[in-house]
């Protein structure tokens, strides 16, 4: 006997190599379809039975792939110990288990099973599959891995055997009739062989037997789910949700505020640049604006600087912005855990206050230095740690609520939005979105219900990517830069597609725009004051701050100045071997210069960087002679900083450190490649990882490598893009040309 079956499920599991015992991690099953044949391939048996959710429901994504609405299926869906009861009793009959990709199937029923504490042999019958290298060489379409033919999906092996298009694909039940009349036709023309299973002469036999050509239809007549589930969406009376607490908020008293910007810091998702984001919001007299870049805050300073700019030009002191700074950090289950992909969910941060900035910048050096595995990442442990000082919103669509109300289901979404509103109190907000896709919608009237029953407030956000709607292209552009596509290729999930926006929605939109879009919740845009008001304004500028050197005990000096007593011990030291012989003249310059580093504040510094040089050198490390205005101190060449004698050249120390502009001493130095990584090691063994930082250093794409990469996304000829290159002047900006 032939057992052909297929599930239809609330979606895909995260782990696909986790025990069935996961039962968080196995979606559920909502469709059961399965045919029992004969050994002559006889169809005996057809059931299809949709389930009944108990304790979960059918996130939208996948009802869109199937069509089985929550509704529906409470509506005619059979208890899943009932279903489950029909489907072994004729397992028990069963000798070969038949599925398209059927692995998963199996372990979506054995998840099933587990639990409702089920025993059986599902997991012993032989299998026969018809998505294997045999049916994908058999179809020979291209874009495997390796070179090879891709393994066909059932409507692309139904359309290659039968020549006619498969119209209700991932309907369990037609999906189990068209594998079988697949299944049975690979046996009937050898594709399957004894070595697949060992009744295969008996069954080819009888196939060919019974049916002298293709193997017809069973004449089974399947429920359209997505029009049934539509019928029952048409007739419920879904009204809208809106608090009565403000629905007589007067909308043009409220001015809307972007909480939700990428800038181009967010590398090669956004194409705002920061001072446009903030003449943007000048132009239109916002009183402030949010930076929120994807994992990092890169922008901060600049950010910061261009706001300040504004606020002191003396034609805006009516037009005041408040910067608001933040970061859309990706918060996943484990940040450690590095065995399966697990990007986390995008939520956005907002520091309230300097705690709050501090607190951000530690989660994101975290997310970069321990959570990085393909994005960097953060967990709810972090976010807990660190919690001080921040607001939180939940996010677009790509935030943990709305994703979990798209792709889980409600109960696991309110169950999240439980753990943030327990965290962050007051603080949390939920997002609504409007960019004018059905998610925004199906996510916004959940959220509603969310507000209203938890008492959490909403604000409305435009998620914006680009500053004005016409740069839309240019952004869809900058995204096929990254992936390696061209535009050409369309929007959407899966080989064959590519990753884009929708539509061109995602720009900075005006307060008028936003007042109008959301003219049925105005409390959507009354409640983002409310958090302008929490932000405060506070400097980034700080003083330098610098390990503490540690001074050798042998050491005791007079004056509990230790610091410059040891430097200028040390500098005396190396000065008598370098110059021999130190008279009044030499000794004059050199107390200068202690004196100025005295005044600067900066002995520590000094003593800092000749510990490392010398560490290298008896490393083997090769250290470079000394490059820039650091080769005009004596101190430095005494000390083995540099090699260059700047009494013999006649070099200027004040070119290097000023009294009468005192600022943080630059010193350069050069080590060879393959001995830079030993230095690293050895600051950060001596003065601890927490102590010592790498500069990070961002790369501009040149006007010439902008044009080809430009280029390429639109499809144009190799010919075609040297020629436009070409016509660039050499280390010229497209900026200074257009």
């Amino acid at each position: 006997m032939f057992l052909i079956f297929d599930t239809e499920t609330t979606g895909l599991p995260k782990k696909w190599n986790a025990p069935l015992s996961d039962s968080q991690n196995w979606p559920r099953c909502i469709q059961l379809a399965w045919q029992l044949h004969d050994n002559k391939g006889k169809l005996i048996n057809n059931n299809s039975c949709l389930i009944k959710p108990d304790g979960f429901d059918i996130p939208f994504e996948s009802q869109k792939v199937h069509g089985i609405s929550t509704d529906l299926a409470k509506n005619i869906g059979l208890n899943l110990d009932q279903v489950i009861k029909s489907f072994l009793e004729d397992l028990k009959r069963t000798k070969y288990l038949v599925g398209h990709n059927v692995k998963f199937d199996i372990n979506i029923i054995g998840a099933e099973l587990y639990r409702l504490g089920i025993s059986s042999n599902l997991s012993e019958l032989k299998v026969l599959d018809t998505c294997t290298e045999s049916t994908a060489n058999l179809c020979k379409i291209k874009g495997g891995k390796s070179g090879k033919f891709k393994f066909p999906t059932l409507v692309e092996l139904y359309d290659f055997i039968y020549k006619e298009s498969f119209t209700q694909a991932h309907n369990a039940s037609a999906d189990v009739e068209a594998t079988a009349r697949s299944f049975f036709e690979l046996v009937r023309t050898n594709i399957f062989s004894i070595n697949d299973f060992e009744d295969f002469e008996s069954v080819k036999n009888s196939l060919n037997k019974e049916h002298k050509a293709k193997i017809p239809p069973y004449g089974i007549n399947h429920l359209n789910l997505k029009n049934e589930s539509k019928k029952i969406k048409d007739s419920i009376d879904d009204k809208n949700i809106i608090s009565n607490e403000l629905s007589d908020i007067n909308m043009s008293d409220n001015t809307f505020v972007h909480l939700h910007n990428n800038s181009q810091f967010s590398v090669l998702q956004s194409t705002s640049r920061i001072a446009d984001l903030v003449k943007k919001t000048a132009e239109l007299n916002m009183s402030a604006v949010a930076l929120t870049d994807k994992a990092n805050m890169m922008g901060a300073f600049h950010f910061y600087r261009s706001i300040r700019k504004h606020n002191e030009d003396d034609q805006n002191q009516h037009k005041q912005i408040k910067p608001i700074i933040g970061c859309e950090l990706n918060v996943c289950e484990d940040h450690t855990d590095r065995t399966h992909r697990d990007d986390g969910y995008q939520t956005v941060f907002l520091a309230k206050n300097k705690t709050g900035y501090q607190n951000l910048i530690k989660m994101c050096s975290l997310g970069h230095t321990e959570g990085f595995y393909y994005v960097p990442r953060i967990d709810k442990k972090i976010v807990e740690n660190f919690k001080d000082g921040l607001i939180v919103l939940s996010g677009d669509k790509y935030g943990e609520v709305s994703n979990k109300i798209l792709n889980v289901g409600e109960n696991q979404a309110e169950d999240a939005l439980k753990w943030w509103k327990s965290i962050f109190k007051d603080d949390y907000y939920l997002e609504l979105n409007r960019h004018g896709e059905e998610e925004d919608e199906i996510v916004n009237k959940v959220l509603l219900k969310f507000s209203k029953n938890y008492s959490v407030k909403v604000v409305a956000t435009n998620t914006s990517k680009y500053i004005n709607k016409e740069d839309a292209n240019a952004h869809d552009i900058l995204l096929c830069v990254k992936d390696g596509e061209k535009q050409s290729t369309p929007i959407g999930k899966g080989r064959n597609f590519r990753y884009g926006l929708k539509n061109q929605e995602y720009y900075f939109k005006s307060s008028d725009e936003m007042n109008k879009l959301f003219n049925d919740i105005p409390e959507a845009i009354a409640n983002i004051k409310e958090i302008v008001e929490k932000v405060d304004f506070y400097d980034l500028n700080r003083d330098v701050l610098l390990p503490k050197f540690t001074i050798p005990n042998d050491f005791s000096p007079n004056t509990n100045d230790i610091e410059n007593e040891y430097l200028k011990h040390i500098t005396y030291l190396g000065a008598k071997k370098v110059y021999q012989k130190i008279d009044d003249s030499l000794k004059e310059k050199i107390d200068f210069e202690l004196s100025v580093i005295k005044n600067s504040g900066y002995p520590g510094y000094f003593l800092i960087v000749q510990d490392l040089i010398n560490a290298a050198r008896e490393m083997g490390v090769s250290v470079g002679p000394g490059r820039g205005s650091v080769a005009g101190s004596i101190v430095a060449y005494a000390l083995g900083i540099t090699k260059i004698d700047p009494i013999k050249y006649d070099l200027l120390f004040e070119r290097f450190l000023n009294p009468d502009r005192v600022s943080m001493p630059d010193i350069d130095i050069d080590f060879d490649d393959e001995g830079r990584s030993k230095v690293i090691d050895y600051v950060i063994e001596k003065y601890g990882a927490k102590q010592v930082a790498q500069i990070i250093t961002y790369g501009k794409m040149a006007a010439k490598s902008s044009i080809r990469d430009t280029a390429r996304v639109l499809d144009l000829s190799l010919g075609d893009a040297d020629f436009l290159a070409k016509l660039v002047p050499n280390n010229k900006k497209l900026s200074d040309i257009f």
